[in-house]
């Protein structure tokens, strides 16, 4: 365990360097450098921050322990669902930039193309799913120093909660894209140690185990093609990433961005899993519940514990500022009004929110769990928006029927409403059923109701009805929020 005294000179350093990085930047000037910094960003730029905010600490727990219980397939798989989302959100993201140059995010989108109804179920999706996440990565902070160190993990939690939300608050996306890139660069050298004495530990241990996890088999696949679908549909309803769309400096740029992410994503993601594959081969003690990572830092010396630990910390503020200035940024414009001071306080409220949560020390897998099904429902009818021929009516019904049969399958195997809702709000853990249902009913019953309708919308004139966000000289201004009308 780390001493009291040096986990805190660690939490001054790696917080204090965080802090003055974003601070730097400066004040932003207007709402809409706050809220996207348009035009701004260079490919590598963009591709740190898809990497730094992409791999949260969940990479210490989750990917682990997905390795440990579905073997190799889970592992592949859940390196494949963190870069799946970049290619997707690099061929929508260059279609609505050309839709909607003037444009801020997907939530906006869905307002102007669907109208209020459909804008404000998306809207309450997008923010559950990023608060939820902003406390899952804040009680990820608590549990490493609980098990690292003597210090009072909420001690943590808030330290970094507010140092984040300082910057953040300040500098808006700009102090968080600069952030990124250099725990971009502490993040690549820490994984390669820590991983190097990791791995090198367990090549000392003798023949596996249980070899049956290098093995591919059905249960595997299942769990990989469940991740694929769940981390995507929950990316696309990130808002973090969106911003980031319209901050590229261009077309090119936004692709150069996603493929470095995608291409430093994948082998970390990969490592970690490995890591916990190999830990469960060798018959490592892997705890309840199972905590592959950790499990192996138990006989590692000081300094690799303090290594873990600014790993953590580097991990968790890349992905916790943007969090906080996704959902600032919804605020500002959603209600312009609020000023860059009312941004601001956004900042800090929806921090102090999830880090409440965080305190309590709660899992918050199940929750997640049950914001990824709502996503799988509703990202189909949203980003069919996109076509010409999709209607409001279309879409609402569309995410409707996504939920219904999720639980509707449910009902099935289970064969009464409590077992259905058990299913559908994965009670035994990640299930891959229910979300294909989500997603085959919501697409359907979008195509087909647009179909019947026969009507379509021009998809040209909706940039026409983005109202800018106001400088500190303009009138605040307020986002139509009537669908386009269909002719």
């Amino acid at each position: 365990m780390l001493a009291l005294s040096t986990t805190v000179i660690i939490l001054i350093v790696v917080l204090g360097l965080f802090a003055w990085v974003g601070l730097r930047v400066g004040r932003d000037r207007d709402l809409d450098e706050f809220a996207v910094a348009r035009n701004s960003q260079s490919g590598l730029g963009l591709g740190l921050s898809f990497f730094a905010s992409g791999v949260g600490a969940w990479i210490l727990f989750a990917a682990p322990e997905v390795g440990a219980s579905t073997g190799l397939a889970g592992v592949l798989g859940y390196a494949v669902a963190i870069t799946v989302p970049l290619i997707g959100l690099v061929l929508i993201g260059r279609r609505l930039r050309a839709l909607v140059p003037e444009g801020h995010n997907l939530i906006e989108f869905v307002q102007l193309r669907y109208g209020r109804t459909m804008h404000l179920y998306v809207l309450a999706i997008s923010m559950l799913y990023m608060l939820v996440a902003l406390a899952a990565e804040l009680t990820a902070v608590g549990a490493v120093l609980g098990r690292l160190s003597v210090m009072d993990p909420r001690l943590g939690i808030a330290a970094v909660a507010a140092i984040t939300a300082l910057y953040t608050a300040y500098g808006g996306l700009r102090a968080s894209i600069r952030t990124d890139r250099w725990q971009s660069w502490m993040l690549f050298a820490l994984l390669i140690v820590v991983g190097a004495v990791l791995f090198t530990g367990l090549s000392r241990e003798d023949v596996p185990s249980d070899p049956a996890l290098f093995t591919v088999d059905v249960t595997g696949i299942e769990a990989a093609l469940t991740l694929i679908v769940a981390v995507t549909a929950t990316t696309l309803f990130h808002n973090g990433y969106w911003q980031r769309v319209w901050a590229a400096r261009d077309g090119r740029a936004l692709t150069r961005g996603a493929i470095i992410g995608a291409v430093t994503r994948f082998p970390v993601v990969f490592a970690a899993g490995m890591v916990g594959l190999l830990a469960a081969a060798y018959g490592v003690a892997l705890g309840t519940p199972p905590v592959p990572f950790f499990a192996l830092l138990d006989l590692q010396p000081g300094w690799v514990l303090a290594a873990v630990l600014i790993l953590t910390l580097a991990l968790v503020a890349s992905t916790v500022d943007t969090l906080q200035n996704g959902l600032a940024a919804v605020a500002v414009t959603h209600v312009p009004s609020m000023g860059l001071t009312g941004g601001r306080i956004a900042t800090v409220v929806f921090t102090v929110i999830p880090a409440v949560v965080a305190f309590q020390g709660f899992s918050v897998l199940r929750l997640f769990l049950i914001a990824d099904l709502f996503c799988a429902a509703t990202i189909v009818p949203a980003l069919l928006g996109l076509w010409h021929r999709s209607t409001t009516a279309g879409a609402i019904s569309g995410a409707l029927a996504g939920l219904a049969a999720a639980l509707g399958y449910g009902f099935v195997v289970g064969g009464s409403l409590p077992a259905a809702v058990a299913v559908a709000t994965f009670s035994e853990g990640l299930a891959l059923p229910p979300f294909l249902a989500a997603l085959s009913a919501s697409a359907a019953v979008t195509i087909l109701v647009s179909l019947a309708a026969r009507r379509s919308t021009n998809l040209a004139s909706l940039n026409a009805r983005v109202v800018p966000l106001p400088s500190l000289s303009g009138a605040p201004g307020a986002i139509e929020k009537t669908p386009e009308n269909i002719r």
